[in-house]
């Protein structure tokens, strides 16, 4: 297949880079994006087309940046069921509630989609040797795919990341350092790897083709809802690729044609214990600040500060939408009730998006008719000590 992109993209300052080589950030040190010819496939595919291929992420490979089929990476990622709960939650009040649930994707969470997408495109570069901090999920997705794609895998993560992904990293083969800390010191120790080993650092938003893979959750999102856009997206954001991802993917479809209409607002929730975001949004700030102490049960959301805020809070804004924080309490009511309702084993961090909404609609910020697409961005099987905290003995 031929490559649509053009070029890498500065975020912050508009530089141009050759997609055709390694590049990681800009010198001013902001991420890259992926660049394409937004004509050119508008020419080269129609939504027909893409409707009556294999139900994964790489059906929309026109809007991907790997070059050579050969190279692509994958396990059977995306294309994760669409799922309307606002019958089984009826109590609630949201009459057309959905929710999209990437705990089915391999290694289950929606991290296989950047790791199929960043691996894919790292092999094709000529990358041997990847490297990454986590806090959980990220990590096993990595190695995962790394393994498949033959490559040498460096992770490091917090201690006390859920243990299944301390276990995961080691199945898969990978070099795994274990922290007394945060995904920020996580980071501190794979940052010295790269510049001592030379590894091709994948930490998030260093290196440009993870986000592509976030992408096409936006992508399935307009597709499984028959192209018709909601009217709100909620994503539960640590470091907030999604939600970037999904930002630039609708207006990448709206560009060409294949939505119309006004863009969903994009709702950002955190937990209470790490809240970046949502005091930096709340509080008008174009950056978050790094938060101290970070603390939840929610492990993929305790990302004290993550490298692409600004890209996040632009997103929010840029849809009118908001950010609100949950309390780890308020989450674990929710994972009983989607599991209990719905028979959905939800992750903490696609609970936290259900009391996000509930918090939201309470303070007149959602209405109770709108269509609603819920993130569920893992499987809660991957979360035994979360589980244990709130299953009743």
């Amino acid at each position: 297949m031929a490559s649509f992109v053009t070029h890498l993209r500065c975020a912050r300052c508009d530089a141009r880079f050759d997609h055709r080589q390694l590049q990681h950030l800009c010198t001013c040190g902001s991420p890259l994006l992926v660049e394409y010819d937004l004509e050119a496939i508008a020419a080269a595919v129609d939504r027909p087309t893409v409707g009556g291929r294999a139900p994964t992420m790489w059906r929309y490979r026109e809007f991907l940046p790997v070059e050579d089929p050969a190279n692509i990476v994958s396990l059977g990622e995306g294309f994760t069921p669409m799922l309307s709960i606002g019958d089984a939650l009826k109590e609630l009040g949201f009459t057309d509630l959905w929710l999209k649930d990437d705990g089915l994707n391999p290694t289950g969470s929606f991290k296989a989609r950047g790791a199929s997408c960043g691996i894919s495109r790292a092999k094709e570069l000529g990358v041997r040797s990847v490297a990454l901090p986590t806090a959980g999920n990220a990590g096993g997705a990595w190695a995962c795919y790394a393994a498949a794609a033959g490559l040498t895998c460096h992770v490091a993560m917090p201690a006390d990341a859920p243990r299944i992904n301390h276990l995961e990293c080691r199945l898969y083969g990978a070099d795994l350092q274990v922290v007394d800390g945060l995904i920020s010191d996580a980071g501190k120790l794979i940052a010295q790897g790269v510049a001592a080993h030379g590894w091709y650092d994948a930490a998030t938003l260093k290196e440009p083709y993870r986000i592509e893979g976030k992408k096409t959750l936006g992508l399935e999102i307009a597709e499984q809802l028959d192209w018709r856009l909601p009217d709100a997206i909620v994503y539960p954001a640590g470091g907030g690729v999604g939600v970037i991802g999904i930002w630039r993917a609708l207006v990448q479809l709206k560009a060409i044609g294949w939505v119309q209409g006004e863009l969903p607002r994009l709702i950002v929730v955190q937990a209470e214990g790490c809240a970046p975001l949502v005091k930096a949004f709340t509080e008008g700030r174009t950056e978050s600040e790094f938060w101290q102490g970070a603390q939840t049960f929610s492990s993929g959301l305790r990302v004290p500060k993550a490298l692409g805020d600004f890209l996040v809070l632009q997103a929010v804004r840029a849809t009118g939408g908001t950010a609100v924080a949950v309390s780890d309490e308020a989450t674990g009511e929710m994972m009983r009730r989607i599991a209990g309702r719905t028979g959905i084993c939800a992750a903490p961090e696609g609970a936290a998006t259900l009391a996000g909404i509930v918090a939201l609609a309470a303070r007149g910020d959602l209405a109770y008719h709108e269509r609603i697409v819920l993130i569920n961005t893992g499987s809660g099987l991957k979360y035994a000590e979360a589980l244990a905290q709130v299953t009743p003995p």
